[in-house]
């Protein structure tokens, strides 16, 4: 039988794949291939790196099966602290997971508009790319929206951390502080016109600090076995 500590680390394992692969598909694949307000631009770019884009949504999908293993981990550790709070957090995570999901079909969108198919041809090479870049932009806002309930299960797993004697408390207060940056992000997004964003890169290091500092302590040092619970200190 796997001891706590153990799947601790299977978590924190977990959720650096999430980590990597979340970056990956965003900063590597989205974002490298997106020329701002050129779509034709974009449009080629995505033909010069079809691989590269196809990773991209292979990655997210890792992401997804590598994530939820993860949570529900992160669930029967932590458990004893808040059961009600964390059977909420997951029924949020679960949300994100299947918006998230369905929305790979905008990003996969692009390259069977770009594609070679016959039936194509009656298109202009502009109009194609047009409709590419209306599939990334909705892939985006969908991305934003899932990530609002991404924010709710951090601020809720950062309060059971932060009240929890498994992993010191500043772990939770930092994982909170993820998922307040993740509403502020997207809110940002889904509120401004034409759905810019500009807040990224201000509460794109907050994010990263409270998640890769949480899967780092228990990959590296995993939990306090010996800590006493008590849900109302």
């Amino acid at each position: 039988m796997i001891s706590n500590k153990n799947l601790a680390r299977i978590a924190g394992l977990l959720y650096l794949i999430v980590i990597a692969t979340g970056l990956f598909a965003e900063i590597a694949v989205r974002q490298a291939v997106k020329v701002s307000g050129d779509a034709l631009a974009t449009a080629n770019n995505i033909q010069k790196s079809e691989m590269l884009f196809r990773f991209g949504v292979a990655a997210d999908i890792v992401n997804f099966v590598c994530g939820l293993p993860c949570v529900l981990i992160i669930y029967f550790l932590f458990k004893r602290v808040n059961k009600f709070l964390l059977q909420l957090a997951l029924i949020f995570v679960i949300i994100q997971t299947a918006i998230i999901a369905v929305n790979l079909l905008n990003q996969t969108s692009p390259l069977q508009i770009l594609g070679n198919d016959a039936y194509l041809q009656s298109f202009q090479p502009n109009q194609l790319a047009t409709l590419s870049q209306l599939s990334l932009n909705v892939q985006a806002v969908g991305y934003a929206i899932g990530l609002v309930f991404f924010g709710v299960y951090c601020l809720l797993v950062g309060f059971v951390v932060f009240k929890s004697k498994l992993v010191p408390k500043f772990l939770g207060i930092l994982y909170a502080i993820s998922g307040i940056g993740y509403l502020i992000n997207s809110f940002t997004m889904l509120l401004s016109k034409e759905f810019e964003n500009p807040v990224f890169a201000y509460v794109a290091i907050p994010i990263f600090i409270g998640e890769l500092s949480f899967s780092l302590w228990l990959l590296i040092k995993g939990i306090d076995n010996s800590a006493i619970f008590n849900p109302n200190d």
